[in-house]
């Protein structure tokens, strides 16, 4: 009897191995691996030495501070876009879609049949100044406030910062919707039929009701959608020019061209730095310390 119970009890640690050897072989060794590189000197050439030389973390964040405020103001865009369009869209799928629910959610998830990169090469094309979408903004005068606000340039859309926001929240979007889905999905619908038999309006009824219990996953949706967008350089590259470069481009370029292995890995130790303060102060304000 003992015996079994010691197994029983050994149980979950032992389900816990194949995860925790996972993230040991594929996050933490390589983790350690850039962190030497980071304090390291040489070439690709000649080879590089721990000399523990800490001014290339400093000089990276001085020299490309434009492209990390860049990064962050670009994702941070992406990630409201992403929240303003998912919610409505998540809450309409777990209380109104009935029947159509399965249809809707798989709808949500066929954008990863295809590969990133072809998904980010269509809307170059969607984008592009003979297509029909810049036509219709032009017809209905959008490229003119955007362009007053700096978004675009007259009548183009493509290779601006308004072309870099919308293929990141294209691209992110079902990262937001899908947790959003599971939050708003465990909502007892007998809450909402309470808050109507106390007279509560729809408006307050989601404000008071909805809108705090959804928390955990607009959290969730936020920290998933706003996190890979920082360090993401695929959509900057393709539907942007140089002057929309984020500081993912900048260590991609810095890794395969360059060649600076230790300037690129120190930025991007600041950049998961930085990241890392921002999630940090998310969390707390958000009231959610739970997921941290």
């Amino acid at each position: 009897m003992r015996a079994i119970t010691g197994e029983l009890r050994r149980m979950p640690y032992l389900l816990l191995l194949p995860g925790i050897a996972w993230l040991i072989f594929f996050f933490l060794v390589p983790l350690y691996f850039q962190a030497k590189m980071s304090v390291s000197s040489g070439t690709l050439d000649k080879g590089f030495d721990l000399t523990w030389t800490w001014s290339t973390f400093s000089a990276a964040f001085e020299d490309y501070d434009e492209h990390f405020l860049r990064s962050l103001y670009y994702a941070g865009a992406a990630t409201i876009l992403c929240l303003v369009l998912a919610y409505p869209l998540a809450y309409t799928i777990a209380f109104r879609a009935g029947r159509w629910r399965s249809l809707l959610l798989v709808l949500v998830v066929a954008p990863f049949f295809t590969s990133f990169l072809v998904r980010t090469l269509a809307w170059k094309t969607i984008l592009s100044d003979n297509g029909t979408v810049v036509g219709f903004l032009n017809t209905l005068h959008i490229t003119d406030v955007t362009a007053t606000l700096g978004l675009t340039e007259g009548d183009r859309v493509l290779a601006t910062p308004l072309a870099v926001v919308t293929g990141l929240t294209y691209n992110f979007l079902p990262f937001m919707i899908l947790p959003l889905y599971a939050s708003l999905e465990r909502i007892d619908p007998r809450l909402h039929e309470a808050a109507r038999d106390l007279y509560a309006s729809p408006a307050s009824t989601f404000r008071r009701v909805t809108l705090p219990l959804s928390m955990p996953g607009v959290v969730a949706g936020t920290l998933l959608t706003f996190i890979p967008a920082s360090g993401d350089y695929i959509n900057a590259q393709l539907l942007g020019t140089t002057r929309e470069t984020m500081i993912g481009n900048v260590i991609q370029s810095e890794y395969l061209r360059v060649r600076d292995y230790p300037t690129a890995a120190a930025m991007s130790f600041v950049l998961m730095a930085v990241i890392l303060v921002i999630v940090t102060v998310y969390i707390r304000r958000a009231g959610t310390e739970d997921l941290v």
